[in-house]
Parts: structure tokens; sequence; C-alpha cells
């Protein structure tokens, strides 16, 4: 996500799901493999949908599962009890109350999973879109519908993660998951999806669209009468640019653009974009810069933003990580890469740097920027790509381009931990690295 103003400011605790003594010795990331199947229809608006979900997961850690959390990230923008995602009728285990302010839901399975064993659980669903051009939110006639599925919470070394919902940056950890989605809605109304889209009549002035993605983090759409232009990069990428009523053509022109260059030097430095299309849906509207789903991207009329946005696609998408704990290993990132797109060199950059507090890290999780909202900007974007400009200064431009590549397949659909870049950092250079990450403070 990259940020317009920091006019949201929420005090969030962190959460964890279970006391220290009870929490998974085995640190292999569970439920692994999930698959979700979803179908869904929309009123004639595209502001209500209805339907049913269901998960499938194995196990793959060492210690039995004996739950699942789904997470209902959206009911954040409701009142709890009276929230926008609503989920009834659960089979394939037992439902508690919901929790975390609405937003997570345990299952307790009917018996306890073992290593390799093989679970799911279904759910009817009810998606209501609030009113606001938001990540989640209609204006007007478009609805954009960002972390609206219900989806698994992951167990880790730490435990369950169920930390709160954050509107200043992203509380979702999710691992690469395959989604089959069918969205039965008005003939009138595109839906611009994550992943790649089939559509076929349906009932009487309605079509069904079936969108099929593997390997992303999460799902998202829009809906609304949006005007469509498709382009494609110089290496086979097909990008469509959605946009209201408001943007001009010349306005979605100079996007695709950006789109299509941005793509293609990202991919240059981190490996071939794997999924074959992206969809860019314009509104003047958004209080934010832009915001990041697979494949899927809501943005102002920005090249900057937008160059960001794609960005994310490597830095959170493919390279996943904890955007919760550690936000600055997928923000810093984008905003590196976006720079590099940029011809932007970050000279002097960090020799602007001040701190605000001996507690100020670049690291730090989004509890802390949610209790200290107008430094979360500054310090996680600009000064962490800052810092990982002073890095390629210190271990040579070469060296610097080799690691992020090779740092990103080798973490190819998988999860990025601070250790882990620390080590690939450190590996990939005979200069000690420890004076360097105390000064930057990661």
């Amino acid at each position: 996500m990259i940020r317009k103003t920091l006019t949201f400011c929420a005090i969030a605790a962190l959460l964890i799901g279970l006391p220290t003594a009870a929490r998974a010795a085995d640190a292999t990331r569970t439920p692994g493999s999930p698959t979700y199947t979803v179908t869904l229809t929309s009123n004639s608006s595209g502001t209500t949908w209805t339907g049913h979900e269901s998960v499938s997961f194995t196990n793959p850690s060492a210690d039995p599962l004996n739950e699942v959390y789904l997470r209902l990230w959206d009911n954040y923008h409701g009142s709890c009890p009276s929230t926008p995602i609503t989920v009834t009728n659960v089979s394939g285990g037992t439902a508690s109350a919901l929790s975390v302010s609405c937003t997570a839901l345990k299952i307790t399975l009917p018996t306890p999973l073992a290593q390799g064993q093989n679970g799911s659980v279904g759910f009817d669903l009810s998606i209501v879109v609030p009113s606001g051009a938001d990540r989640f939110g209609h204006d007007g006639a478009y609805n954009f519908i960002g972390n609206a599925l219900p989806v698994l919470a992951v167990r880790d070394g730490a435990g369950w993660h169920l930390d709160p919902y954050t509107n200043n940056g992203e509380s979702f950890y999710q691992l690469a998951s395959d989604y089959r989605v069918t969205l039965d809605h008005p003939s009138s109304l595109l839906v611009p999806a994550t992943g790649t889209s089939v559509d076929t009549p349906g009932s009487s002035g309605r079509t069904i669209t079936t969108a099929t993605a593997t390997h992303v983090r999460e799902f998202a759409w829009g809906a609304g009468a949006f005007t469509k232009t498709t382009g494609m990069t110089s290496t086979g990428v097909t990008v469509n640019v959605y946009r209201v009523s408001g943007i001009s053509a010349a306005s979605a022109a100079s996007m695709m653009t950006t789109a299509t260059g941005s793509l293609v030097a990202h991919a240059g430095r981190f490996g071939a974009y794997p999924y074959g299309e992206v969809d860019i849906v314009l509104d003047n509207n958004f209080w934010f810069g832009g915001m990041e789903y697979p494949g899927f991207v809501l943005d102002l009329v920005s090249s900057t933003a937008l160059a960001h946005e794609l960005a994310h696609q490597w830095w959170y998408g493919i390279v996943g990580d904890d955007e919760y704990n550690t936000p600055w290993l997928d923000e810093s990132f984008a905003d590196y890469a976006t720079d590099l797109y940029r011809g932007i060199t970050g000279t002097n950059c960090w020799n602007s740097v001040t701190w605000a507090s001996s507690a100020e890290r670049i690291s730090n999780s989004m509890a802390y920027w949610d209790a200290h909202s107008s430094r979360y900007g500054t310090v996680v974007y600009t000064y962490g790509k800052c810092a990982l400009h002073d890095l390629r200064r210190l271990i040579g431009t070469s060296a610097m381009q080799t690691l992020l590549h090779d740092y990103a397949a080798s973490h190819w659909y998988g999860i990025s931990t601070v250790a882990d870049f620390k080590a690939a950092a450190q590996a990939a250079t005979t200069v000690n690295l420890s004076s360097f990450w105390t000064t930057h403070r990661i």
C-alpha cells in the first residue's frame, strides 16, 4: 500500500491466539496448501454478494492441528457484532464466537489433523460492501472488494497469528493459496479480479465470471460499469486498466504505459511475473495512493503509486511476509524497486534520517506504527528504502542485484523474514554487516 495521507490512526495491540505454554513447538507454517472454492451471486448493483465458500488444507506440521481460524478482515469496516462479512452454516468443524473485533472465527476440527493429513471447512457467506472509496467499499456505483473472502490464519513457531486489522497498512499474513471463484453478476457490471477470468452467459441479463488463481496470497475483485482498456507487456503479460467515469482515456493510457514498463523492469530484477495477467482499477477518490492484491491493483492516477503497487506483486505477493509484524519487508522493498524503476539512486538519502525515539526502528510492527502513525510513512517507506540504497552502496550494485534476484528465487511463493534477509545479505558480501543493521535500526 502507498499512502496519500496518514489520516487514519488506530491504537492497536498485538494479539496472539495462545498463551506461551500452549504455542506450537514446530515452526512449520500451517495450515498448508490452502485451496479456496467460492461461488457468489451479486445483487443488481454489486454491493451485496451471497453464496458459499470452502477451503481445503493440509497439516505439514509435526504438531497436531486441532483447529483453524478464519480471518474475516473486512468486519473491521462494520460495528461488531453488526458486520459486513457474515459466515453461517459452518461444516467440517465447530465454530466458536467471533473474536478480535469480529475479525477472527475459530473452527474446532472434529478430530486433530496429524502431520500430512488433509482437512476442509465450508460455510455460507454474505458480503455487504459499505459506502466509501476504500479497499473495501463502493464509490457510488463502483465496488472495490478487497479482503472480503474469509481466509485461513497462519500458525507458526509464534503460535496462531490473530493480529488486529490495521487501516494504516496491512495485517495480512497468508500462505500461497489456490483460488477458484465464480461470480454471478449483472452483465452491465465488469468484474476485474485476481487471476485469469473467463466469462460465460448466466440467466437473462447476467454473466458468470470464473476466476482462477494459483499460488496467490489472497483474492480481490471489483464490480461496476468500468471502462476497460487492454494492453500487453513486451514479455507477454496481459494488462487490463479499468477506470471510473471521471478518469480520461489519456490518463488510462498513461497508466497503461507505466504498468507495462514497470512490470517488465521489476521482472528483470526479481524474476519473471508468473501470473499472466494484471488488472488495474483506477478511481480518483481513494484516500490512499494505491493498494496491492495479487494480480489486482487499486490506484489513483499516479505513476509512482502504480509502480509501487506493481512492485508489491513480488514483495508481498510472490515473496510473502508477515505484513503486520514486519511491514518493512514488503513496503520498503516495493519502494526501493520503484526508485530503481524511476532511475532514482537514493544518493545521500540516509543522511537526512532522524529518529523520534530510541524505540523507533525500520523493522517495527504495525502495532508500533498504529500507535505512532505520523511516523509510519517516513520510517518504513522512506528510511526503509534508503537503508536498501545504503546496503547497495556498501556491498556494490552488482552484489545487490544478485542478492535480491536470488533472494526472491529462494523465497518464491514462500515467506520472507528479517532473519532470512539478513542472512542472505551477509552471504552476499565479505563486509561484516552487523554494524549496518544496528545503524539502520533493522
